[in-house]
């Protein structure tokens, strides 16, 4: 069996800022002794598991992560005729279900949760056996609302409950930060924006200033998947597996962050991708770029060169490390998104 699938591919963004600091600059990381653009990995994966391949292709199979529970809670007891002081109480008894309840607002947790679609219908339920019957939850009900569930996402990426560990979910993909193949500097936009009814009677010149911290790059990005695990998370559901694969890779290759997006307009798809599968341990192609790439051809092809350079030659070292490959490449115009969606989907 193929218990691994890693996933390499690099991505070319034009002048954008994909991924805010603290300041609303672009991130930025130290390698190879020199600065480079870079995405968090939370980014990409909410990017990924909220973008419309997901949605159309997991509708039903995809969870909901909120503090609003408690909110949730009360707003459905309220609507089905439970008075506002009841409402209140009992959703708070709810939210402290998810988490701990904070202090100025007890109908949210302090933290976000991923609930399932199995658990939000158990929510409901509960809401509307309450509102029938006029009473508060009891705490076999309320220990009933997480419990056994198979979304994608959450099977995908993890949850975490501190306070419920036995409703934790060991995640099954692991995703890299995005990092720039090569050097890139930070640089700022100086913008303006004008009044467009004062035509100079108040005062001349812009009517805003401002500026924005942008970057460009070629990204490397690497994600590894546990075949193994992702099937135990779903239930073992074949079917919702190959369904899932297919989902995540596709939006892997053709999704990136929103930030900025109505700014710089920086949609870009993978110019280059290789999948692996085997039961080998995974590694990164990383060290590819510990060298930055250099630009006197552009960035794009000596990218793929430096990254299938170090493959054949880890190869060469440690023996095959994967059982079977299979890649596209848009500057050679070889390969296509569909072989490579097959090969990770299929068994």
């Amino acid at each position: 069996m193929n218990r691994y699938i890693q996933l390499h591919l690099l991505v070319s963004y034009p002048p954008s800022n994909l991924n805010r600091d603290d300041l609303g600059r672009p991130k930025t990381a130290q390698m190879g002794g020199v600065e480079r653009l870079r995405v968090s990995s939370q980014s990409l994966k909410r990017a990924w598991r909220t973008s419309e391949i997901f949605e159309s292709a997991l509708a039903g199979h995809l969870g909901t992560r909120t503090k609003q529970w408690g909110v949730r809670a009360k707003e459905g007891l309220v609507a089905a005729g439970v008075s506002e002081k009841n409402a209140d109480a009992w959703a708070t008894k709810i939210a402290a279900v998810y988490g701990k309840n904070k202090k100025e607002n007890p109908l949210q947790t302090e933290t976000l949760v991923h609930v399932s679609p199995e658990e939000r219908a158990s929510l409901d339920a509960l809401i509307q056996v309450l509102a029938q019957e006029q009473r508060e939850p009891t705490k076999e009900e309320l220990d009933g609302l997480l419990h056994t569930q198979h979304a994608v996402d959450i099977a995908m990426f993890g949850r975490m409950l501190a306070d419920k560990p036995e409703r934790n979910s060991d995640a099954a993909v692991q995703v890299a930060h995005a990092i720039g193949v090569h050097a890139s500097a930070v640089e700022d936009d100086y913008f303006t924006a004008v009044d467009d009814i004062n035509k100079g009677r108040d005062e001349t010149g812009a009517g805003h200033v401002g500026e924005a911290g942008f970057g460009a790059a070629v990204f490397y990005e690497y994600v590894c998947i546990n075949r193994e695990q992702l099937l135990k998370n779903l239930g073992g559901d074949e079917a919702l597996l190959a369904r899932s694969l297919r989902a995540l890779t596709e939006a892997v290759l053709r999704v990136g962050p929103n930030g900025k997006q109505n700014s710089f307009g920086s949609r870009a798809y993978a110019h280059y991708a290789l999948a692996e599968k085997g039961d080998q341990q995974p590694r990164s192609l990383s060290l590819a770029f510990l060298k930055p790439v250099a630009g006197h051809e552009g960035y794009g092809k000596p990218a793929i060169d430096a990254l299938t350079d170090l493959m054949g030659k880890m190869d060469h070292v440690y023996g095959p490390c994967a059982d079977a490959r299979a890649d596209f490449d848009v500057l050679g115009g070889r390969g296509s998104l569909g072989e490579v969606l097959d090969f990770v989907a299929g068994r």
